[in-house]
């Protein structure tokens, strides 16, 4: 369990780094943002947040379901956290669609 962090700090300084280096094109002229970048952006944006609705769900649902066992009054509390952590998910869909229609 001790190496899923780092592997994931590595990862996603990967592939910040693979961004981060400039691709050379024909079609890329006058400094404009290449298709390929806005895609890879894109699939950064929406991945990072999907992985961070699956954190926050796991963590928040078993934390509720917990509660819910030993104290059946604080079922809506809970539901309203695990619906919060998933609603990043979409977030993180809106800004990739908003990054795409640039």
């Amino acid at each position: 369990m001790r190496k899923f962090p780092l592997l994931l700090l590595a990862t996603t300084s990967l592939m910040f780094l693979m961004a981060a280096i400039p691709m050379a094109s024909a079609q890329n002229v006058g400094g404009d943002v290449g298709l390929g970048d806005k895609y890879l952006a894109a699939g950064i944006a929406f991945g990072l947040a999907a992985f961070g609705a699956g954190y926050g769900v796991g963590q928040s649902g078993a934390a509720a379901i917990a509660a819910v066992t030993e104290k059946a009054e604080v079922r809506t509390t809970a539901l309203i956290f695990v619906v919060l952590a998933e609603a990043i998910a979409i977030y993180g869909f809106a800004i990739a669609i908003l990054i795409l229609g640039q």
